[in-house]
């Protein structure tokens, strides 16, 4: 099994890989395969709403959500990291993830999906719930832990200090393992859920 991870932050060792890194050594244990790939230090633009996705499978900016969709498509779970720029997961991660989820026409149903936010004080809960929502619109079931899945500290070290978000991050990381082998047997046993064909209503007519 393999679990891909997101790191939005454009610090390479801060306090979000700090709490990505704790579930790393938890996956690691449960002998789930992970990679990391850092994105908050990139130049990443958003989508224009432009439609060549849907008519070449890919987006139409070759970058990094190109080089992610793939992995993405391959693992069983997807980690989403940010830190919290004014109650709100910073712009590179919501571009990254909009064109990730918009570009990509491969089912996404029961990949599990977990969401993690970083911040020194505040807007965690905010971040949380906004990223939450690309795992909820897709079919992908969402692993939770003992309290929401935050980490407070202004850097690695104050993260690492946060004792109860450290510990957070592991039972996350349990919860998550346990989820994706549990649906890995009952897709065996049970297939996937029966899918509708979409039904799709504006609200002007």
């Amino acid at each position: 099994m393999k679990v891909l991870m997101i790191n939005g932050s454009p610090h390479a060792k801060g306090s979000t890989y700090t709490a990505l890194h704790e579930m790393e050594k938890v996956f690691e244990a449960e002998g789930i395969e992970t990679e990391m790939i850092q994105v908050g230090h990139l130049d990443v633009r958003g989508c224009t709403a432009c439609g060549f996705c849907y008519r070449n499978g890919k987006c139409v900016f070759d970058d990094v959500v190109n080089e992610i969709a793939a992995k993405f498509e391959q693992a069983d779970g997807l980690v989403v990291g940010t830190p919290v720029y004014y109650a709100s997961a910073n712009a590179t991660t919501v571009a990254v993830l909009d064109r990730l989820f918009y570009s990509t026409r491969f089912s996404k149903l029961m990949k599990v999906g977990a969401a993690v936010a970083s911040a020194r004080r505040g807007g965690l809960t905010a971040t949380f719930d906004e990223l939450n929502k690309y795992f909820t619109i897709s079919g992908m079931p969402v692993a939770s832990s003992q309290y929401w899945n935050d980490i407070h500290g202004n850097n690695a070290e104050q993260a690492q200090q946060d004792l109860e978000g450290m510990q957070t991050m592991r039972v996350l990381a349990r919860n998550m393992a346990f989820l994706m082998k549990s649906i890995a047997l009952g897709k065996e046993a049970f297939g996937l859920p029966e899918k509708e064909p979409k039904v799709g209503t504006n609200f002007i007519r």
